[in-house]
């Protein structure tokens, strides 16, 4: 099996397609057949060589990250005609590491994990089955047949935290995430950075829940947040959690991952980043047809809104024209090149700079950030 090279910016999907988003659960593990009904493969295309499967941290029904990643792989199905075993609520460690490995016994050529916990169980179980191909999301570890795929949610959570910045009439912002990891870190700041642009003494009270996806948890700590005096609520959950809270007290809030239940909250909800990941489930799995696992020896896939890859969802009806008017103005700079929400000067909630003025933050700084940028009300030590 050969492996192609690419670095993180370079790779491009058009090249492989021809055309110009992680947690725990203690649920009890179920696997679920593919959709019964797929479209016909393009004509003359033979993809009977491949068989999918695809681990998931959560449920489809979470109406979040993994509702995102099935929508993805329901495009591959329906595109190349095939049928992807899907595995979900599978916990991080131990239970994953013998998942992976099951896969690959039964047969499997390409085993797509969708959670951050997995990537240490990925990189074991490639060492062990070199001929097949591995892909794992959020992660940052690579091996010969191991690739990695993300993207740089960072520009649409900069704008909507312009959305969220407009929003507020307090100044003070809450945050639900899930753990201090670089991820989430600088999705927090460029949230907060964007605020700030709009509103330049706003601040955001992060409150931590050790966990991708529990909406109990989620609910409580956006709750907090709420009695702390926050009127808008941005998150880093797996599920809609935070905009329940929101919705009761009838304060504004920012999604992830998807915005399918936009109108389940038709006065509360801002907007949400959002992923668009069939793209690049399509693209691994032609590139493994034709003999080549796609991302590359230490190479590692991040989109962007330029590709496609991110996005920024619908907006509520009490985003002004003013505010989205200010938003697709940036968002055109940040797909032009012209801007990147992560320029300096920029300091850290210690006063310290991190960014110096005119100084854009290189990629590999940016996936390993560990400080909060000022306007944050919290620690990245959880």
């Amino acid at each position: 099996m050969k492996r192609s090279k690419f670095s993180a910016l370079a790779f491009s999907l058009a090249a492989v397609l021809g055309v110009a988003a992680c947690g725990s659960s203690d649920s009890a593990t179920t696997e679920t057949a593919a959709p019964a009904e797929t479209a016909a493969p393009e004509a003359g295309a033979d993809y009977s060589n491949l068989k999918v499967a695809v681990v998931y941290i959560g449920v489809p029904g979470d109406a979040g990250y993994t509702y995102q990643h099935d929508q993805g792989i329901a495009e591959l199905e329906a595109e190349l005609g095939i049928s992807v075993t899907r595995l979900e609520n599978i916990a991080e460690g131990a239970d994953s590491a013998a998942t992976f490995d099951k896969l690959a016994r039964d047969g499997y050529n390409l085993i797509f994990g969708t959670s951050f916990g997995y990537m240490d169980p990925m990189v074991e179980t490639a060492g062990k089955y070199p001929d097949v191909c591995f892909e794992h999301a959020t992660g940052y570890k690579t091996a010969p047949n191991l690739g990695t795929y993300f993207g740089a949610a960072e520009e649409a959570r900069y704008l909507s935290g312009i959305a969220a910045g407009a929003a507020s009439k307090s100044g003070k912002l809450g945050y639900v995430a899930a753990f201090p990891i670089p991820e989430v870190v600088r999705g927090i700041n460029a949230f907060t950075l964007g605020a700030r642009s709009v509103n330049p003494k706003a601040t955001v009270q992060v409150s931590w829940t050790s966990t991708w996806f529990d909406p109990a948890k989620e609910k409580e700590a956006a709750q907090s947040l709420l009695q702390a005096g926050a009127d808008v609520l941005g998150m880093h959950q797996d599920s809609t959690a935070t905009g329940e809270a929101a919705k009761e007290v009838g304060a504004k809030w920012v999604g992830y991952n998807s915005d399918t239940k936009a109108a389940d909250f038709p006065d509360t909800w801002l907007t949400a980043p959002i992923w668009d990941w069939g793209p690049y489930y399509i693209a691994a799995a032609k590139s493994l047809s034709g003999g080549t696992c796609l991302a590359g020896d230490a190479g590692q896939y991040y989109g962007n809104m330029k590709d496609g890859t991110v996005k920024l969802g619908a907006f509520g009806s009490s985003v002004s024209a003013d505010t989205q008017a200010t938003i697709a103005t940036k968002a055109a700079a940040i797909i032009d090149g012209s801007f990147a929400p992560f320029t300096g000067p920029i300091n850290d909630n210690e006063g310290k700079e991190q960014i110096a003025a005119g100084v854009v933050a290189p990629l590999g700084d940016l996936l390993g950030q560990m400080y909060f940028v000022e306007g944050v009300i919290g620690s990245t030590k959880g």
